[in-house]
């Protein structure tokens, strides 16, 4: 059965249409929020609490095709009331392995993944919703606009402002992708 179907009977009220939409996006939504808030037990809060929302006002979405932008949406708004929830409290980061390819050097890879850590920290929260979603999740621009509920115009000067805070924070001889990535590309 294809996603539109899917949404229009969750939207009648079917939960196992839901859980079968919710099913097909976790693991996607979980990626984003653990990037977005480099927090495992915070991003799967903050998940639950956007398929939640999404379970309540799935009878607000216009548009059954922009499903999932409208669900990152609700998963990234899930992540920023989290940081503003614990902005005082310290954050324990926790590094784990997105099914990256193996690294022949392992100490590399581990530095690597420090410096990607401490460059997504340094972003504001606005910031680095929109380089997790472009870069992390492969968003196209227009794509991240409708998942934030922002002018695509605005996805692209916060883009700029955040990859100009990544090169201030990254060395001149930083690995990829986190080079690429501060230089703009896709690495």
């Amino acid at each position: 059965m294809d996603q539109r179907t899917l949404v229009e009977r969750a939207r009648r009220g079917d939960h196992d249409a839901f859980a079968e939409l919710a099913h097909g996006s976790i693991g996607r939504l979980d990626v984003a929020a653990r990037l977005i808030l480099r927090d495992p037990e915070r991003a799967r809060d903050a998940v639950q609490d956007a398929l939640f929302r999404a379970w309540r006002d799935l009878r607000s979405l216009h548009d059954v095709d922009r499903f999932d932008a409208w669900l990152y949406r609700l998963t990234v708004n899930a992540c920023l009331d989290q940081i503003r929830r614990h902005r005082r409290r310290p954050i324990e980061v926790q590094v784990t392995e997105l099914h990256l390819p193996a690294e022949p050097d392992p100490a590399g890879a581990i530095a690597e993944r420090d410096l990607v850590d401490r460059v997504m920290r340094g972003l504001e929260p606005s910031g680095r919703a929109i380089v997790v979603l472009h870069y992390f999740v492969g968003l196209s621009l227009p794509d991240v606009g409708l998942a934030l509920g922002i002018p695509v115009g605005t996805v692209k000067s916060r883009l700029h402002r955040a990859l100009g805070e990544m090169r201030r924070q990254v060395p001149s001889d930083a690995a990829m992708p986190v080079a690429a990535i501060a230089a703009g590309g896709r690495g």
